[in-house]
This record gives C-alpha cells, structure tokens and sequence, in this order.
C-alpha cells in the first residue's frame, strides 16, 4: 500500500539520520524525557475535512466503516499520507463499546442515537462485561491491520469513552445540551448512578487491554462531557472509574495512557490525581501554568484552538510554536484543544503539522529531564 511504502520510506531516512522513530519520539514524550522535536498529531485528523474520507463515506455508513476493519485501517491511514502526523488513532466510535454492553446504537447526521436509555437498576443489571475479541473482534483486526502497515516505527493509538462521558450517552439517548437526564440521575439517584459507572469502568478497561494486546502503542480516554461536572461532582462520579481504568491498565503494562478532558479547568487539580501518563486539555488551559503546578509528573497534550486552522497558515505556525514555548517541548505533544473543525482547509492542518514538528525544543528543558531521576507513578 502506498501508506506502508510512504512508512519504510520516512523511517530509512530516519534511521540513516540517526533520528528517533516517531514511536521513540511520541513515547519519550510521553514519559517526559529529552526530545529533539515534539510529536504532532490532531484529535478528528480522519474525519470529514479530508475528501479522501468524504469520498469513501459515499460509499460506506459510518458504522460499517467503524466496523469492517479494511476501512477503519484505510480511514486511519488517511491522515498519516496527506498530513504526515506522528501518530495514527484508530477510525471507531465510542458507543462501539456501548454496543458491545447490550446497547443498540445508531449514529445518524445529527450524532448518535440510543433508543433503549439506561436508567433503571434493571437496565444496568442487564448490562454485558463482553468478551472484547468476541464482541468488537474488528476493532482489534484493524489495530492489528494498521501495526502490520505501518511497522515498528509508527505508533498507532487506541481509545474508548471515560466512564463519565459513556454514561451520558447512555442516560441521555443523544447528544443534547447539558444532559439533562444525566444531571437528574446524578443529584435523583446517585446510588443508582455508581453501580452504573463502575460496570463501565470494568468494560472500558477490558476493551483498551484488548486493545494494547493487539497493538496499540497507547490509549486514550475521551471524558468530553467532565467540563459539564464541578469539581466536587467530578470527585464523586467521574474520578473514580476513571482511576479504576488506569490502575487496571497500569498493572497489565507500561503502555502510556493518555486522559482527554474537555472545559475541565476547574477540575484539573482533580484530573491529575487520574494517574494518567498524558493530560490533554482543551484550549482555554495555559501549559505552562499546568507544568508549573504540577511539574514534569505527567505529560501535556495540546491544547491550540481548533479555529486557528481557519486563520492565515502564519497564524497557525504562530500558535503552534507558541504552545510548544508553553512546556519547551518537554513532555508535550501538540494537538489540538479538541477535535478538528469539519470546514478545516487540508493545506491549513498540514500547515499546522509541519509548524509543530518544526518548533524549536528548549535545550534547558532536555538537559533538565536527562538529569532527572524517574518520577515514581502512582494512582
């Protein structure tokens, strides 16, 4: 394929170079250890501004493009040949998961759809910890896919929805404003609320293990919706299941694990007793602020307005030198504050890629980190 050729292409040059793989680099980012460049990806980078993507949708429903592995792969890949990113996320969905417990889903134009809510005891009683070879065999099929493509050098990242941000959709039915039914349940019935959390949380953490087993060089966690929480809300409903995940998965292996929260900066002081390998945070958040608080403990990823690619391309490369300033390239991988925009100009996210992988790192900051002892984990 021409994505495997592209692949042993970039990584000769880069060996013949001396230069880390770009699996060396995101995991050395990762773990906050010295860095020549930092890695870039973009949350949504497969997705609707791409018109290779637009043209295979033409021919495929999202789900089934979800759930045949050929064009999950080839979704995935698209990104990696037209922007050059560091890092490949798997093409799925996270109510693929949701499916997986015993919920059917639809995901119509105007997002996704859930006809059997999940409310009552009964309803989270009758919910399945599945078996995720079994239940979502193709999500595994095109991770295994994607690492047989593109080889040792190139990492390839899986993910799942956060407890939290799962039992939203589930509660709720749809995306809408708020989540109304989700914020009664939680101030009407939190005793039914928990138990609903926890069997999430044993679900989500056998999914990314099957996940890392069959490839991935790390996990991330969408809590889209934890912004919607305050901070003593977050304590009580979203923390711990997230925590159960982490620790699960941090038992099992060293695979970094990164946690995305939106409009969560109330809540960061909380985010950060995750255990999370990685923080990736929305745009509103100042880097630098977050490393002075919390230091070198866990990696940043982000966090640059998704609107800025509708900018000038100087702007973009303003703004994406300026939040690799924010952390001097130092346990950082840039991305976006959240997803991106469906009317993004392709020359304008590859412009954005380029300016990332191009910003200068500070010396200090590397020399500060190979002098470093390991920062001793725990959750």
């Amino acid at each position: 394929m021409m994505a495997c050729e592209k692949t042993r292409e970039m990584s000769n040059m880069e060996r013949a170079s001396g230069s880390p793989s770009r699996k060396d680099l995101f995991l050395r980012a990762c773990r906050c250890q010295p860095v020549e460049r930092v890695p870039v990806w973009m949350m949504r980078q497969a997705g609707r501004f791409l018109p290779e993507y637009r043209a295979l949708r033409q021919k495929h429903g999202f789900l089934e493009t979800c759930k045949t592995p050929d064009l999950a792969a080839e979704v995935s890949l698209q990104p990696f040949r037209a922007l050059d990113v560091d890092a490949i996320i798997l093409f799925s969905d996270i109510l693929i998961l949701a499916e997986a417990m015993g919920v059917p889903i639809e995901i119509a134009d105007a997002g996704p759809i859930i006809q059997q809510t999940v409310r009552t005891e009964a309803q989270i009683d009758a919910l399945k910890i599945f078996d995720p070879e079994a239940e979502t065999a193709f999500t595994m099929a095109a991770i295994r896919r994607l690492v047989s493509e593109l080889g040792p050098d190139v990492p390839v990242l899986g993910f799942a929805a956060a407890p939290w941000t799962l039992a939203c959709y589930l509660i709720e039915g749809r995306n809408e404003l708020g989540f109304p039914s989700a914020k009664a349940m939680r101030i009407a019935e939190p005793a039914s609320l928990h138990p609903l959390l926890e069997k999430i949380a044993r679900a989500t953490a056998l999914y990314l293990r099957a996940q890392i087993a069959a490839g991935a060089t790390a996990v991330q966690l969408f809590d889209t919706w934890a912004g919607d929480l305050t901070l003593a809300e977050y304590r009580e409903f979203a923390l711990g299941p997230t925590q159960q995940i982490i620790q699960e998965l941090a038992a099992a292996s060293d695979v970094p694990i990164i946690l995305f929260t939106k409009a969560s900066n109330h809540l960061l002081d909380a985010v950060a007793e995750s255990g999370a390998t990685v923080l990736s945070v929305g745009a509103s958040v100042d880097l630098a602020d977050l490393r002075l608080r919390f230091g070198t403990s866990f990696a940043l990823q982000g966090n640059v307005d998704p609107n800025i690619l509708l900018d000038s391309e100087s702007a973009i490369a303003d703004a994406a030198t300026q939040s690799v300033a924010k952390t001097g390239g130092l346990g950082h991988i840039l991305n976006l504050g959240h997803g991106v925009l469906p009317q993004t100009p392709v020359a304008h996210a590859r412009a954005f890629v380029q300016a990332g992988q191009s910003a200068p790192v500070r010396a200090a900051a590397n020399s500060a980190a190979r002098e470093a002892r390991p920062v001793a984990r725990s959750v």
